[in-house]
């Protein structure tokens, strides 16, 4: 509890010095501040896998929705069929890189990166989708910056232990047959 506390004032701390450090050297940064610093920490503080294969699903995800903004300014036309292609096509392709990973790099980690990236661009896109190579440039780099805050503010503090599976985990029985007799044992025992 006291972990989160402190990662989270830290990360306060953090998106606050982000904004005002761009401010003041005009560096175009306010507008992903939030939505990268949160989504870095995220990242850091989720206990599944380690750190290098949260940030390598992330990144992964990150580059599907790019590529999926490209595709969809090159060859589909802006209507909802376009862009359901796009949708469909980028979330196919993180769960095949889940897949082939063998769950090393975790699904959550490779949407969270489309989502941060669709989540930070999409406006945008929308505004000029000619403008495309200038303008998710601009956004894909404020936005890294701020998740690369995020991510480091949240690891300060030390964030939580990876654990390699993310299965339930199941408790072993006692040995003693006697006290975990099953129902239908007990049962068929009643009925003699």
């Amino acid at each position: 509890m006291r972990k989160n506390l402190w990662a989270g004032v830290v990360l306060a701390l953090a998106a606050g010095l982000i904004v005002l450090v761009s401010s003041a050297l005009d560096l175009e940064l306010e507008s992903t501040a939030l939505l990268g610093a949160a989504l870095g920490a995220v990242v850091a503080l989720v206990p599944d896998r380690s750190a290098a294969m949260r940030l390598g699903g992330f990144a992964t995800g990150f580059v599907f929705a790019w590529v999926g903004y490209v595709i969809r300014a090159a060859l589909l036309p802006d209507t909802a069929g376009g862009r359901a292609v796009v949708v469909t096509l980028t979330v196919l392709l993180c769960v095949l890189v889940t897949v082939a990973s063998r769950d090393k790099l975790p699904l959550w980690s490779l949407l969270l990166g489309t989502a941060a990236f669709t989540g930070a661009y999409e406006f945008t896109y929308t505004q000029s989708p000619p403008e495309l190579m200038t303008t998710s440039v601009s956004t894909a780099t404020t936005l890294l910056f701020n998740v690369a805050v995020g991510f480091l503010a949240a690891t300060l503090i030390g964030g939580p232990e990876p654990h390699e599976d993310s299965g339930v985990h199941r408790h072993e029985p006692p040995a003693d047959n006697n006290e975990n007799m099953e129902l239908n044992d007990f049962m068929g025992a009643e009925a003699k």
